[in-house]
């Protein structure tokens, strides 16, 4: 039993020690900001078809999305940046009629990784049948370097940050004991969002009718540095 307290003391004795004899740190937080003008951009349309009886609906629907697939190869599209998002068959009950309708819809996304394709597609996909574009996000092809060049810039950000808090204090910074990323973020461009039911759309004017403007990645990252 003394042999167990003696052991206790011991290792309460050494923590303390530790705790009187730790160094101290300064712990700020960088940010690296990257932008970029987009190069591509990702499209999210939709068909809708309502009706009386649900198989008709439901063929409608079929049909509008088998054309607008076929439109998008016709275009060169890989099949693999097509993709389903989903498929809704809704049964509703009109309360005024005293009668039952169906509702079908079906979302696709649509990468372009050319950005120059976005008005020949855009007017494609009108004229095979989609009546609604729930909206449109701008990307770029170098997005994985661009993060990485925000994280260094968020390091070189916590040094320098660093390094004036410790001048302030007429110490300096040793080196780093922790590093954390808090998150990279990459706003886009405001996304456009439009219901395309019962709007005619005159797609010969060949005008421009986006403008992407920039990407803006952010990285922040907390560094904590020896301070001496």
């Amino acid at each position: 039993m003394k042999y167990i307290t003696a052991l206790i003391l011991l290792i309460t004795m050494s923590i303390s020690a530790q705790n009187n004899t730790m160094q101290p740190l300064v712990n700020v937080t960088g940010e690296g900001i990257v932008k970029v003008v987009p190069d591509g951009v990702n499209i999210r349309v939709r068909v809708e078809n309502q009706g009386k009886e649900a198989k008709q609906v439901k063929a409608e629907n079929d049909q509008a999305i088998d054309n607008v697939i076929k439109f998008l190869r016709s275009q060169g599209i890989d099949s693999k940046y097509v993709q389903t998002e989903y498929i809704n068959l809704n049964k509703n009950y009109d309360y005024n009629s005293k009668t039952y309708n169906y509702n079908a819809n079906q979302t696709l996304t649509i990468k372009l990784k050319d950005l120059k394709m976005y008005e020949g597609v855009m007017a494609g996909l009108l004229n095979s049948g989609i009546n609604r574009i729930d909206n449109v996000q701008f990307t770029s092809s170098q997005m994985d370097a661009l993060k990485a060049d925000a994280r260094v810039k968020a390091i070189k950000d916590a040094k320098d940050k660093a390094t004036a808090y410790a001048g302030a204090l007429g110490q300096t910074i040793g080196k780093a004991v922790q590093i954390s990323e808090q998150g990279s973020a990459s706003p886009q461009p405001p996304m456009y969002k439009a219901r395309m039911m019962s709007m005619e759309m005159d797609n010969s004017t060949g005008g421009e009718t986006i403008a992407p403007g920039e990407l803006t990645i952010t990285t922040k990252i907390s560094v904590s540095f020896e301070l001496k």
